[in-house]
């Protein structure tokens, strides 16, 4: 099994980097407090609807931020970038440390993983092809809702804040905790989302949202990445 690299730089001890790892989280986590929660009653569910119904138009984004992730297997952090573009993605993962990266690539339901030892990897479910070749776990089929603050296809339980914006969305055995938002433009978006599932942890802190206008392909993510998964990275 090819391990990514996102575990820690080769040679370092795990000791040392767990202690990057808790530090990194640490720093991701803030200082501030978590937000008071409010329990969801027909207005604020009815007002997150309003909200999802808008995102409903949002088919283009992409980002960019901090990811740090544990699990069975370990931790690790780096960066991500995520650019979406209906069901298709590209997700870059990468380490300032190493200077390396992985890609992500889906197109037309199909998954390639490429930047592993052994060569690509591939199949129709990229969370399974993740975890085969590194051993974590990352709900990508509902983490691409969940980004954008979002409930995914399924049950789902809400908490919000006092602006009524989801502080809390549990769902498909994952908690995942909204700490932060960007509020401008509407509708906003999340900032620091933690999600976790027993001991699978998934954090991201997204410093940078990117918002794909179909009319406008020098803003959108088909002109920043070109998402056939033969292409390399522009």
């Amino acid at each position: 099994m090819t391990g990514l690299a996102l575990a820690g730089p080769i040679g370092v001890p795990a000791a040392a980097r767990l202690l990057v790892l808790m530090l990194v989280v640490a720093v991701m986590a803030g200082c501030a407090s978590r937000p008071p929660r409010i329990g969801a009653d027909s207005a604020s569910l009815a007002a997150q609807s309003e909200r999802e119904a808008r995102l409903d138009d949002l088919t283009e984004w992409s980002l960019t931020g901090r990811i740090a992730l544990a699990g069975r297997s370990g931790g690790g952090n780096g960066r991500i970038e995520w650019h979406q573009r209906g069901d298709d993605f590209v997700i870059v993962l990468s380490t300032p440390v190493s200077r390396q990266s992985w890609r992500l690539i889906r197109s037309d339901g199909w998954v390639r993983l490429q930047g592993l030892d052994d060569g690509d990897l591939e199949g129709p479910d990229a969370e399974r092809l993740l975890a085969d070749a590194t051993g974590w776990s990352i709900p990508f089929d509902q983490l691409v809702h969940w980004l954008l603050g979002r409930r995914g296809p399924g049950p789902a339980a809400l908490e919000f804040a006092p602006d009524g914006l989801p502080a809390l969305l549990t769902q498909a055995g994952w908690t995942i905790d909204y700490r932060d938002w960007w509020r401008d433009p509407e509708p906003a978006l999340p900032a620091k989302v933690f999600a976790h599932r027993g001991q699978e942890r998934v954090r991201l802190l997204i410093e940078r949202w990117q918002r794909g206008d179909p009319d406008d392909r020098t803003g959108s993510v088909g002109a920043m990445i070109d998402l056939e998964p033969d292409a390399g990275r522009k």
